[in-house]
């Protein structure tokens, strides 16, 4: 796995996954202006906290607003999207791993 290299997410949005844990990993996602993370569910624990800039969540069709330094939590199975509603960053911890990002991002790191 190639921790900690930049690879594309979305359109405007890329993140970096750090080398993970036994049972937790982390990740930083960067995000252009009006950027978006889709809508999306996964059965781990996830909570987000935010390096810089400021967000609009929805979680299971719950709006929420998270700023530079404050965290959201959403839980294992909801339902969730993000847009960034300036520049910003946030820092993702899930809970256990998530095999499907760390093998896109090692997928992203092998040679052609």
């Amino acid at each position: 796995m190639n921790s900690g290299i930049w690879e594309q997410a979305e359109p405007g949005v890329k993140r970096r996954i750090f080398e993970p844990g036994h049972s937790i990993m982390m990740m930083e996602v960067h995000f252009e202006a009006g950027a978006e993370g889709y809508e999306h569910e996964h059965p781990h624990e996830q909570l987000t906290y935010c390096l810089k800039g400021s967000f609009e969540f929805r979680i299971n069709g719950e709006v929420h607003s998270l700023r530079q330094g404050e965290t959201l939590f959403i839980p294992g199975g909801a339902r969730h999207g993000v847009t960034a509603l300036e520049a910003g960053a946030l820092l993702d911890a899930f809970t256990p791993l998530r095999a499907d990002l760390l093998k896109t991002s090692a997928e992203e790191g092998e040679p052609e």
